[in-house]
């Protein structure tokens, strides 16, 4: 089992992935309202060696011993991965011993601002900044950002790093009803959009319970009624589908723990997560599976939002 690696798991936009986590739970420069990892608990613009790259190198080099290659090897996990002041050594590392593996970086985008950052992740394959607000009521609304960071100090990092990456970058834009689904809020996105040129621009919405209390995901027509707005070429929805879900499965046994521990008390994630050893993102995924398939449900309690066994 290890501490820093997991998976690797499904994942819609990179396959079979081995994700690599770099900062403890919960360690990031925003406090997204949505964020399906949980409330932030030190929210920061520090970088420093929060894992040490020593320890994850050790890991990758046991995994690459002893594993066949998975499709991506991306750095994700539990907070913003740019934090760890590693990340470039980590990713120097990968590139020698498995050039054939392309390399993907879950990152909010917010520090690159910072040209070390920038130029730490110029061996990567494919970048996944996000973008969720164009203004700066909505950035303090939907994203609760660290208080050095501003909107405009943000743009202009993710439109320097466009101007210096090679690679991908596949910009995601997640949208929450009655947050940043304005028309003046749409306009102004669509004008990030021209100015930033990514690659992709991916949209995505609520899929499972965030940090806050009653929010609701975008429908599917709603998500394509923004397409349809903005006109842009390069422009998808990457929301996932009930039928998308179902195809995540490919551990019957875990998915069968999962069940069999809920069905003894209703759990939070976190609960899971001590009581499996399984990787948050890993649970992610089977509870998308589940619920889809109808065999859970979620209730906010008092200590947070518990999954239990849905009653037939």
């Amino acid at each position: 089992m290890y501490k820093y690696l997991f998976g690797p798991v499904p994942s819609r936009r990179l396959g079979m992935s081995l994700g690599v986590d770099l900062v403890p739970k919960k360690v990031c420069s925003l406090d997204c309202v949505y964020c399906e990892v949980g409330k932030t608990t030190k929210l920061t613009l520090e970088r420093k060696e929060y894992i040490k790259s020593n320890l994850v190198i050790k890991e990758l080099q046991n995994y690459f011993d002893s594993s066949p290659n998975p499709d991506y090897i991306t750095f994700s996990g539990y907070g913003e991965p740019t934090l760890n002041e590693k990340i470039g050594e980590i990713l120097d590392f990968i590139k020698k011993q498995k050039p054939e593996i392309p390399v993907a970086v879950l990152t909010n985008g917010t520090l690159f601002f910072d040209e070390n950052v920038r130029k730490d992740l110029m061996k990567a394959d494919v970048v996944l900044p996000s973008l969720d607000a164009a203004t700066d009521e909505v950035f303090q609304k939907i994203n609760r950002p660290s208080k050095d960071l501003s909107l405009m100090k943000y743009i202009e990092g993710l439109v320097d790093f466009r101007a210096e990456f090679k690679g991908k970058i596949w910009l995601e834009i997640f949208i929450l009803p009655g947050f940043n689904d304005s028309i003046n809020e749409l306009e102004e996105l669509k004008n990030l959009i021209l100015k930033i040129k990514p690659d992709s621009v991916q949209l995505n919405t609520l899929d499972r319970p965030g940090t806050v209390a009653n929010l609701r995901g975008a429908t599917k027509n709603e998500l394509q009624k923004i397409v349809d707005f903005w006109q842009l070429a390069q422009v998808e929805i990457i929301a996932a589908s009930p039928e998308r879900k179902t195809q995540l499965a490919y551990r019957e046994d875990r998915e069968t723990a999962i069940i069999e521990t809920i069905s003894r008390r209703p759990c939070t994630k976190d609960d899971l997560v001590k009581i499996l050893g399984l990787h948050l993102n890993e649970i992610n995924k089977y509870l998308d599976v589940l619920e889809a398939d109808k065999k859970i449900e979620t209730v906010r309690l008092e200590r947070g939002v518990f999954y239990q066994r849905k009653n037939k």
